[in-house]
């Protein structure tokens, strides 16, 4: 996957995520973010980054999303990769 394809899947989670009132209020919380630092933090591939490691953390919000978004499961996982921080660590 490319940096431009995973930008693209972290604004679709982004948008997902905003219309999950509860769920949105959540990753706020989680975040620190207020409702009008998002839409500043939306072109910067960290955030994203945030954004999807926030969907990851529950399998029923990664299917929710992909299902609404007609994507394999597996994307927010590539896409995740791809961005910023998103990196495997190997500690050996």
């Amino acid at each position: 996957m490319r940096q431009d394809q995973a930008e693209t899947v972290g604004l679709q989670a982004l948008a997902w995520l905003a219309s999950e009132d509860e769920l949105f209020g959540s990753f706020l919380g989680a975040s620190g973010a207020g409702a009008g630092d998002v839409a500043e933090a939306a072109g910067k591939p960290e955030f994203l980054g945030a954004v999807l490691d926030f969907v990851m953390m529950e399998d029923a919000w990664v299917i929710a999303f992909c299902d609404a978004n007609g994507l394999a499961y597996g994307v927010p996982m590539a896409a995740r990769a791809v961005l910023p921080g998103g990196q495997a660590f190997h500690w050996t």
